[in-house]
C-alpha cells in the first residue's frame, strides 16, 4: 500500500501548508490565539502581546542572519528607529496610525540600508562590529537629538487609532500584533521560497560560489538588510504602542543580544525557529521570575544572591544551544517529527 505525500502537480508541491493534518492543526491554533482575550487576564494578554512583537522582529533578524548569514549585533537600535519613527509621527505630526505604521518600516529599511553598506567588504566578526556601530550610533542620536525624541528623559507616545479600534486598548493592541505577527510569518516564508530567499541562502553558504553563478552579492545582501530593518521598524512601532512611554533604554544592545539569543535557541534559518526561540524564551523567563520571587521571599537578608539568577541561567542556555543543539529547537522538532513518522520502523 502507497504511504506518504505524492504530488502529481507543481501547485500542489509549491503549498506552504500541504496536508489536510497541518491544515486542521493550523485553523485550531489560529482560533485559539483570535479566542484567547476571552478567557485570559489582562497580564496574560500583554505578555501574547510582547511575543507577538518579538516573533515579528526575530523573524527580520532570522532573514537576515539565518538565511543570509549576515550577523547582526544592533537588531533592537532598528526596532528604536521604526518606535520613534511612528510616535513622532503621530503625537508631533498628527499623522493617522494606519499612515505612520507602514511609514516606520519604510524609514527603517531605508536606515538599515545605509548601514548594510559595508556588507560588501565586511563579514563574520567584522560585519557584527559594524552593527554593534550602528547600534551605538542610532543610541547616540536618539539620546542627543533631543527637540524630536525627547532625548534621555524620552517621549510618550499618543495612542493609534483605526476606525473604531483604540490601541491604548490591551486587547485591540493584541489582535492587531497577531495579525502583522501572521502576515510576517507568511512573508517570511514567501520570501524564503523565492528567488530572492534562494539567493540570499546562496550567500550564506557559498558566497564566493554564488557570486560566480550571477548572484548580485550586495544587491541581495543590502535586500536582506532593508527586508530585516523593515520588519524590525514595524515590531518597534508596535512596541512603542505597547510601552506607550519609550526612550533610548528600551533599545538597548542588551535587547539586541536577547533576540539573536531567541533566534539562536529556535534554530537559525528556519522559519519557525524564531517563533520556537521566542516561546521558549518568554516561557523561561516568567519560570525564573517566580523562582527569583520565592527566593526573595525565602531569604529576603540575601536578596543580592539573586539579582543576576536571569543572566546566569540564559548565559548557560545560550552556550549549551550553541554547543550541543546549534540548529536549535526547529532542527530539534523536526528529528522528532521524523521520528514518528517512521516509527515503529528505523527506515
Amino acid at each position: 500500500m502507497p504511504s506518504g505525500i505524492f504530488h502529481e502537480r507543481y501547485e500542489s508541491d509549491e503549498r506552504i501548508f500541504q496536508t489536510w493534518f497541518v491544515r486542521i492543526w493550523l485553523f485550531v491554533l489560529l482560533i485559539v490565539c483570535a479566542g484567547f482575550p476571552v478567557f485570559a487576564s489582562k497580564y496574560m494578554i500583554s505578555i501574547m502581546t510582547e511575543v507577538g512583537i518579538a516573533v515579528i522582529a526575530c523573524h527580520g533578524l532570522n532573514l537576515l542572519t539565518g538565511f543570509t548569514g549576515q550577523i547582526s549585533l544592533g537588531h533592537a537600535a532598528f526596532m528604536g528607529v521604526g518606535a520613534y519613527t511612528c510616535s513622532i509621527l503621530i503625537t508631533k505630526s498628527g499623522v493617522p496610525f494606519i499612515v505612520a505604521l507602514p511609514a516606520a518600516g519604510v524609514v527603517t529599511a531605508l536606515v538599515g540600508m545605509i548601514f548594510g553598506i559595508p556588507s560588501l567588504r565586511l563579514r563574520g566578526l567584522y560585519l557584527a562590529m559594524a552593527t554593534i556601530a550602528a547600534q551605538f550610533i542610532i543610541e547616540f542620536t536618539i539620546r542627543r537629538w533631543g527637540k524630536l525624541t525627547g532625548g534621555v528623559e524620552g517621549m510618550y507616545v499618543d495612542p493609534g487609532t483605526v476606525g473604531h479600534f483604540h490601541f491604548d486598548n490591551h486587547i485591540h493592541l493584541y489582535y492587531l500584533t497577531f495579525i502583522i505577527a501572521v502576515v510576517i510569518t507568511l512573508m517570511t516564508k514567501n520570501i524564503v521560497r523565492a528567488r530572492s530567499g534562494r539567493a540570499f541562502v546562496a550567500i550564506r553558504d557559498r558566497y564566493l560560489a554564488a557570486e560566480v553563478i550571477g548572484v548580485n552579492l550586495f544587491k541581495y545582501r543590502l535586500m536582506s538588510f532593508a527586508i530585516s530593518s523593515s520588519f524590525a521598524g514595524i515590531a518597534g512601532a508596535l512596541l512603542s504602542q505597547y510601552l506607550q512611554v519609550i526612550t533610548h533604554e528600551s533599545f538597548s544592545i542588551h535587547q539586541s543580544i536577547d533576540y539573536l539569543a531567541m533566534c539562536i535557541i529556535g534554530g537559525l534559518g528556519h522559519i519557525l525557529g524564531a517563533i520556537y526561540g521566542v516561546a521558549f524564551w518568554f516561557i523561561l523567563e516568567r519560570i525564573l521570575e517566580y523562582v527569583t520571587t520565592s527566593l526573595n521571599s525565602a531569604f529576603p537578608a540575601h536578596l543580592t544572591w539573586f539579582v543576576s539568577i536571569r543572566e546566569i541561567v540564559f548565559g548557560v542556555v545560550i552556550i549549551w544551544f550553541l554547543i550541543f543543539e546549534p540548529d536549535g529547537l526547529a532542527a530539534r522538532w523536526r528529528t522528532i517529527r521524523a521520528y514518528w513518522k517512521l516509527w515503529p520502523f528505523s527506515y
